[in-house]
């Protein structure tokens, strides 16, 4: 019988690098990250890197129980479609342990609808949806970053302030819009009845004709505006509405706008005096933040935006579930993140055991221009535990898990 030495050899080398693979596997904790990279790159490179540093700092550390963490990075092109089959192949062939990410709503939405299918870890890190902890809530999935309807209950009291009659809405035109929408007339009606919507520009989304927009709710003559367009489309919405006028002694409410990501393409053409949500990294001098500056500034010689902060965020918070889980079994990660308790940038933060969103704040403040760019000031933050609904209209909104 003749042998071939060479297929035997290649044959060893194969088994050899499977096993240690495997054995590699077997020695790592695999976080599966899924997120829009090639759509939302000015809020997602900056995420990415932010995670980066937390996984770091954790091995730096020991790992958890003696393993390093691992991130397996997937790109969900804006589709909710191949958002799940990431998914499906990162614990299938991957092997991941638990999975975390995605930012536009909808996406959170699928992936949080294939956590409770497959009944797998899901921290959703960024989707501002208040379905995922509310109507659509389920038992597998968490989220970390401040909802929809805390961003907004954030502002409605500034905009109380304003004592304007007649309001324009514009927003894109998909579930963070339309929920966005949904609780500023709600709130709104309930604290100040004489209240009046006199246009909604409803865009779809990355997708606006920021010139007609701008006339439409120019030629509806509000009192104030409440914008809720994000990334290019409210660059593009400010600059039009700047060159007609729009905001000239106009008051304008505006959720997410100041964070660095958009003020980053402002520059000259920041809109002063908008009530924004965002993040004034330059100013915030607790020493949480402080310590997660000079360590992000350190590593990557750039400023953090908010996306850098919700990526290191999810890691920690992921690493601390672990540590209490004492492993990344599902059913000991879901009981782990009830109640969870740690500290990030922002300051203490917990997971509620109600609904299982967490209660990071945001700062809430105006528009300034300075220095060649957009600013925050006369800012304050917001502990989200504050701007919640009471329990028992939570118990009624979230579904039986």
């Amino acid at each position: 019988m003749k042998v071939c030495l060479g297929g035997v050899r290649l044959l060893m080398a194969a088994g050899l690098t499977a096993l240690g693979a495997a054995a590699a596997a077997q020695d790592t904790i695999r976080i599966g990250e899924i997120n829009s990279y090639k759509a939302q790159p000015a809020f997602l490179e900056p995420y990415k890197k932010g995670m980066q540093l937390a996984v770091d700092e954790v091995n730096a550390a020991g790992g958890i129980g003696g393993k390093p963490l691992e991130l397996v990075i997937r790109d969900d092109n804006a589709n909710p479609g191949d958002a799940v089959r990431a998914a499906e192949e990162l614990f299938s062939r991957e092997k991941v342990d638990v999975l975390t990410g995605s930012f536009l709503s909808h996406i959170g939405l699928a992936l949080s609808d294939f956590a409770r299918q497959k009944k797998v870890f899901f921290l959703a890190s960024e989707p501002l949806t208040d379905k995922i902890v509310w109507q659509d809530g389920n038992r597998y999935t968490y989220r970390l970053r401040t909802s929809t309807y805390m961003q907004v209950a954030m502002l409605v009291p500034e905009a109380l302030k304003l004592k304007k009659k007649r309001w324009a809405i514009v927003y894109p035109n998909y579930e963070y819009g339309q929920s966005a929408v949904g609780t500023f007339k709600t709130l709104m009606k309930a604290a100040q009845p004489d209240i009046e919507f006199v246009t909604e520009q409803a865009v779809p989304l990355g997708k606006v004709d920021a010139g007609s927009v701008a006339q439409a709710l120019a030629d509806a003559r509000p009192d104030a505006i409440f914008n809720v367009l994000f990334a290019t489309d409210v660059t593009k919405f400010v600059r039009e509405g700047t060159t007609r006028g729009l905001f000239t002694n106009r008051p304008v409410v505006s959720v997410l706008t100041g964070e660095p990501e958009y003020l980053d393409t402002f520059r000259d053409e920041t809109p002063e005096g908008w009530i924004v949500t965002g993040y004034p990294w330059q100013f915030i001098d607790t020493p949480e933040h402080q310590a997660f500056l000079k360590a992000y500034e350190a590593k990557f010689k750039d400023y953090p935006r908010l996306g850098s902060v919700v990526g290191y965020s999810a890691i920690k918070s992921l690493a601390e579930g672990m540590r209490r889980a004492g492993s990344t079994d599902t059913e000991a990660m879901i009981k782990a993140f009830a109640g969870l308790k740690l500290t990030i940038p922002f300051g203490p933060i917990e997971y509620r055991a109600l609904d299982h969103q967490s209660t990071m704040g945001a700062y809430v403040g105006r528009l300034a221009y300075k220095d060649g760019k957009g600013i925050m000031t006369d800012f304050r933050y917001v502990d989200g535990a504050k701007v919640m609904p009471p329990d028992e209209e939570v118990r009624k909104l979230r579904r039986a898990d």
